[in-house]
């Protein structure tokens, strides 16, 4: 209890962290201190992918409808002490990410530097202590560069408010910078504020708002067929299917969740933490009940096991291990995520997921294997049939699996400037669209009918089927095969018609 405690407790630190300190589209900075980057000290203000709008000469600022990058009360700080002397230029520069190499430079092909150097001032490159920046040869105007100084013995500076219309569709990035040593403990406050012609959602998210409205409509279908079959045959419902109505009703609840999220981050450009909150939990508690329903029917629970028996602890602790993990890296990469940059930390999260995963899909086909094996020597027809097609879909949504996580290896390797940024909601697109594929096969196979309790446990038929596979020698096969499985009666039969030799043979086989 006290580990759960102190885990709870870590789930709350993160949620508040996220409530009180980012907010979407809307970047704001709170007293962020300048970074030493080379020879420059730098605040990445962030980067989003935007589409252009339609550019209007006659418009000096940006309007409803347009692309924009604004600048809101962006104040600098600087300490006291440090306030008795002019500065040089405290700059923000914009720039599209194709043009990343117009920003900096080198003196006879040594080290980049992002600030002239004495080098680059003496063959007239720049000016010393100013950034070094070349107009852009695809986009005209760009990149847009401008700033302010300290006079002396002030302690804040404010950029003038600022509106920069986008006219061309990339991937933006926004950095403060200065050059000056003196200003090492600078600070900036304020905010700037995203937007696409469409709304305030960053281009990389824009598509996943349709998305999830397409996929909250497919969970409404199959939520049709799978109720109304639910109410067809409620007498004949298996726990199985009970677990099933569960994750559709998760599922349904999940995509509208996000779908709404989307929305209104893209009508106020502010992410309804609280939506994205339930959204997140919603999606992870789906995930985890729908790999420990796949782990159980692996081992046979409700078909051919009444309990999990021994087990039981086992797959609760991966399964509450498994939620953990993927509910803080859900929390981190969708609660208030502000850029469309995936910060390199969210790799320790997310290597404790795929290590579950894997042990999950390892578990599950292990235990399928067994089941198949035991089903196949016990002659169930009809249960082996539903395993086989099962094993089926599991083994090629895994193949499916490995052959997308390569291609998500290699298009993020290829991509290291997020430059494909249009074609990035694919890949948590697919995701979900594999996870509801192979719901929609176990709703097939497992749905409720007239048959269902033809696939149910028989207590009778199957008691020592947890045995040694040795025991099952003592169970001789009928001459002509069920559909399913022998019946007690039938196995006292073969055994009574043997006489006193059946039970000499039973003994001999009990001693070996």
């Amino acid at each position: 209890m006290p580990k759960l405690r102190n885990t709870l407790f870590l789930l709350y630190l993160l949620f508040f962290f996220f409530v009180f300190f980012s907010e979407a589209s809307v970047h704001e900075y709170n007293g962020q201190k300048f970074v030493s980057k080379g020879n420059a000290f730098v605040v990445h203000g962030g980067s989003e992918g935007i589409y252009s709008s339609f550019a209007d000469t006659h418009n000096v600022t940006a309007v409803a409808g347009d692309s924009f990058v604004r600048f809101e009360k962006i104040t600098f700080r600087r300490p006291k002490e440090s306030s008795n002397f002019s500065s040089h230029s405290i700059q923000a520069i914009v720039f599209e990410v194709e043009d990343r190499e117009a920003i900096g430079g080198s003196a006879y092909g040594g080290q980049r530097a992002v600030c002239c150097t004495a080098d680059l001032a003496k063959i007239g490159v720049c000016s010393e202590g100013e950034i070094i920046h070349r107009p852009s040869t695809k986009n005209p105007g760009w990149p847009k560069v401008f700033g302010v100084s300290f006079s002396e013995y002030d302690e804040v500076t404010t950029l003038p408010l600022k509106s920069i219309q986008i006219t061309k569709t990339g991937m933006y990035n926004l950095y403060f910078i200065h050059c000056d040593l003196n200003l090492k403990d600078l600070t900036v406050e304020g905010k700037t504020v995203w937007k696409n012609p469409t709304g305030y959602l960053p281009g990389r998210m824009a598509p996943l708002m349709n998305f999830y409205g397409f996929m909250s409509l497919a969970f409404v279908i199959l939520g049709i067929f799978w109720f109304l079959q639910y109410a067809r045959f409620w007498r004949e419902v298996l726990p199985l299917q009970n677990c099933i109505t569960l994750v559709i009703t998760l599922g349904m609840l999940e995509m509208a969740l996000w779908y709404f999220d989307y929305a209104e981050f893209n009508e106020s450009g502010t992410r309804p933490v609280g939506i994205t909150m339930w959204a997140v939990t919603f999606d992870t508690i789906k995930r985890t009940i729908a790999r420990i329903i796949i782990l159980m029917v692996s081992m046979g629970y409700g078909v051919v096991r009444p309990t999990l028996g021994g087990l039981t602890s086992k797959v609760t602790m991966l399964g509450a291990t498994f939620f953990l993990a993927s509910e803080i890296l859900e929390l981190v990469e969708n609660v208030g995520a502000v850029s469309d940059l995936s910060g390199k930390g969210r790799l320790f999260l997310v290597l404790p997921v795929a290590i579950l995963d894997a042990f999950f899909i390892l578990w599950i086909f292990t235990s399928l294997s067994s089941t198949l094996n035991k089903l196949q020597t016990r002659r169930m027809v009809a249960k082996l049939d539903i395993y086989r097609k099962f094993t089926n879909a599991l083994a090629v949504a895994v193949i499916v699996s490995v052959g997308w996580i390569c291609y998500e290896i290699y298009f993020k390797a290829n991509d290291v400037y997020n430059e494909q940024w249009q074609n990035a909601w694919i890949i948590p697109a697919f995701w979900q669209i594999l996870s509801f594929s192979v719901l929609c096969v176990i709703c097939v196979l497992w749905a409720p009918s007239q048959n269902s309790t033809r696939y149910a446990y028989s207590g009778e038929a199957n008691e020592d089927f947890d045995k040694d596979d040795t025991n099952l020698t003592l169970i001789k096969p009928s001459p002509t095969t069920s559909k399913d499985f022998r019946t007690a009666p039938e196995t006292r039969t073969v055994q009574g018609s043997n006489g006193a030799s059946s039970n000499g043979d039973l003994e001999e086989d009990k001693t070996e």
